[in-house]
């Protein structure tokens, strides 16, 4: 099923030149920072309704909902467009909200939303994300923006932004800009810096940066007092949650250790045997009983899995006293945006 076509947009001026059309795209995620910021920049320019991507095309019906002994067709996420033209002189925006991502296809579901764009004449491609780091909630935020062009970096740099040298956006935030550039078009993805120890929590504080970089890029202005307001207040309580954090002990019995953790322990006590000169740093680590250092590589691969995990993690490595020589690794957990 394809989709419908999309309606008759508001024409430009008679006689002027085309305008450039910018699409930005949107889903859920940490923080609800991407999702939060482009439907913050929907409502507050007034963007009108245009099409819908079809959810039974991509998203499969999971479960059914009962009423009074009748099941019905469960939720499916929708997938809209929204148009906004520009008054002045900067690029038009279509944005793209997505109510969740497609567990599969996900190249071929960007690809449909890059379809829809060109009929719109979109020549450039924004997303949104999160970076979750081990920043005080109470700092400034920072923007790290990745692109899928070189000559795209010298765009962004007059701007508040920090380059993102290494790691991976997961999910469709950076899914759609390799599409993008398989189309040859200029993509970019902006990522608001948020708190490791509340990826679970909204943060109106990271979508605020990422919207001031975004209009910034832009040329335009949009009413963001309102969020200002709920980021101070926010970061008010995150802060005061994070000052009065307790340290968290974790007892992981060696019984509970599975096949694959006990063959995690025979090989970390083999390296042992074959370790006869070390360093300070190693020694310490070398010193951690085999038990130990089985529930640290559990502890990692949990958070891996959930950052909200870290906070256990850290807790462990600083109980032990071997955090700094884990710290790289921890750090690594969250240079990943999503």
């Amino acid at each position: 099923m394809t989709a419908p076509e999309p309606k008759p947009a508001d024409p430009t001026p008679r006689g002027g030149p085309r305008r450039e059309t910018w699409l930005v795209a949107v889903w859920p995620g940490m923080g609800s920072v991407a999702v939060a910021a482009g439907s913050w920049l929907s409502s507050e320019l007034g963007a009108r309704h245009q099409l819908d991507l079809p959810a039974e095309e991509f998203f499969d019906v999971e479960k059914v909902e009962v009423h009074k002994g009748i099941a019905r067709v469960g939720w499916r996420p929708s997938s809209t467009f929204h148009l906004w033209r520009n008054p002045g002189k900067g690029p038009d925006l279509l944005i793209f909200i997505g109510e969740a991502q497609p567990s599969s296809r996900g190249l071929e579901f960007c690809h449909r939303i890059l379809e829809v764009a060109g009929r719109f004449g979109v020549t450039r491609v924004f997303t949104f994300a999160a970076m979750a780091t081990p920043m005080h909630p109470g700092a400034t935020p920072r923007v790290f923006a990745v692109a899928n062009h070189e000559a795209l970096l010298d765009v962004l740099r007059p701007h508040p932004v920090e380059f993102l040298e290494e790691g991976q956006i997961n999910g469709l935030n950076g899914v759609l800009l390799a599409a993008a550039a398989e189309l040859d078009i200029e993509g970019v993805c902006l990522l608001g810096e948020m708190p490791f120890f509340a990826v679970s929590l909204p943060n109106p504080g990271a979508s605020l940066a990422v919207l001031e970089v975004f209009s910034s890029l832009g040329g335009f202005s949009i009413e963001v007092g309102e969020l200002r307001e709920q980021s101070v207040s926010v970061d008010r309580r995150l802060t005061k949650i994070f000052e009065n954090m307790p340290q968290v002990e974790i007892e992981i019995d060696e019984e509970d250790l599975d096949d694959d953790e006990e063959d995690l322990l025979a090989s970390v006590d083999f390296i042992d045997e074959l370790e006869d000169s070390v360093d300070e740093g190693e020694e310490a680590l070398r010193r951690l009983p085999g038990p130990s250092r089985a529930k640290i590589e559990k502890l990692f691969k949990e958070a891996q899995a959930d950052r909200t995990r870290a906070l256990a993690l850290k807790a462990e490595l600083e109980r032990l006293r071997v955090f700094d020589l884990y710290e790289d690794r921890f750090l690594d957990l969250f240079r990943e945006g999503s």
